[in-house]
């Protein structure tokens, strides 16, 4: 079994979420319209992350994940294993849209649509204190882990995202403090985790968009208008992970402080804005092994920030884009890890793409992979 040490060596990582065959989107797009069994489904998703994962490690991924093939929306690690959340309607499978329309839709969003919809996609109140029904990620561990023969890690959404896609100005009644709802989510996410660890899952990613809310003018004032404390809810959040995580020695934990799948280059973002303000507070009170950071354009600022990451401590710099098709050269990413080295020992770095592969192709993804083997085997060979 990989220890919890070994996973700290790894210098290639990703975040998650890979680009899922169109046949397999197809097929969730006709169970979700009741002609497709749920038998059918579970069968093209075994296959489909069955061959993802001999794909990732015939291209020398060190750690691997299933692509996140089995989910509607990363969200559902949470959103689908809980039951308490107010005015939910079930997550679907959408049919797959081509890029033009995707890249037509709405950027900058608000911290959650109101009215209807699945949790965490959407931001609901409750109508009784969450509880665990049903332990999502365990079940996407334990298959893909059977397939495998390299490290799989899993990702869980975290504290500070779930408070924000929580209505708590209308769920008084269950939650009277609104952070009281940190309680369930801390005994919910332990024994989640506890049963990951138990099946062998060594690496646990915890999802956090939300963390750059703290920094982005639009979320601020929404966050002011509802009377929220931007300061008191990052504080609370931290320490939330911090009691999820504690007591799981052999488990390495990462954080992946995201601005939106569908950014890079000129792209698509949802939140701006640079790690300065608050990476002072995330990498010396968040008590995580790693964090994966974005770093593939001007909006996340210089490396100044990675002076903070203490020793002992990995930064993974995102540096490749998952919104064009162009592929970043050997050369420049050995550059940038080379001026990122000014802020932060080669030791506590390691490199991967800036956040989920699924939007610019399979053949495009399995090329930045590729560089980013080949740079990662030059800059840490010895």
């Amino acid at each position: 079994m990989t220890t919890k040490a070994e996973i700290g060596e790894i210098r290639l990582d990703h975040v998650g979420s890979l680009q899922r065959p169109q046949w397999l989107g197809e097929l969730g797009f006709q169970y979700t319209e009741g002609k497709a069994t749920q038998e059918e489904l579970t069968a093209g998703q075994n296959k489909a992350i069955s061959e993802l994962i001999a794909k990732e490690e015939a291209a020398g991924l060190p750690v691997l994940t299933d692509g996140e093939f089995r989910r509607r929306a990363y969200h559902e690690s949470f959103g689908a294993a809980v039951t308490g959340y107010d005015k939910v309607t079930p997550y679907t499978y959408r049919r797959p849209q081509p890029r033009e329309a995707r890249e037509a839709q709405p950027v900058r969003q608000s911290s959650g649509r109101p009215g209807p919809g699945p949790a965490i996609v959407h931001r609901l109140p409750v109508k009784e204190r969450l509880s665990l029904v049903r332990n999502v990620i365990l079940a996407e561990y334990s298959f893909a882990a059977s397939v495998a023969t390299r490290p799989v890690k899993v990702t869980l959404i975290g504290p500070d995202r779930i408070f924000h896609r929580f209505e708590w100005e209308t769920s008084r009644k269950v939650y009277p403090n609104p952070y009281d709802i940190f309680e369930d989510v801390i005994a919910i996410e332990r024994q989640m985790i506890q049963e990951l660890a138990e099946a062998g899952c060594r690496y646990v990613q915890f999802d956090e968009p939300s963390y750059l809310d703290h920094v982005d003018p639009l979320f601020l004032e929404e966050m002011r208008a509802r009377g929220e404390d931007s300061q008191q809810t990052l504080e609370k959040a931290i320490a939330a992970t911090n009691a999820i995580i504690a007591g799981f020695p052999e488990v390495n934990f990462g954080v992946h402080i995201c601005r939106g799948g569908g950014g890079g280059q000129g792209g698509r973002v949802h939140r701006e804005g640079s790690y300065d303000p608050i990476a002072e507070r995330l990498f010396n009170e968040l008590n995580v092994d790693r964090y994966l950071l974005e770093y593939d354009s001007d909006l996340a600022g210089g490396f100044e920030p990675l002076r903070l990451v203490p020793k002992g401590k990995v930064a993974m710099l995102g540096l490749v884009c998952n919104n064009t098709t162009d592929i970043e050269s050997a050369d420049y990413l050995k550059r940038r890890v080379d001026e990122a080295s000014h802020f932060l020992p080669l030791d506590q770095m390691a490199i991967g793409p800036r956040c989920g592969m699924g939007n610019i192709g399979e053949e495009v993804m399995w090329s930045k992979f590729r560089v980013l083997r080949e740079v990662a085997e030059d800059v840490w060979r010895s």
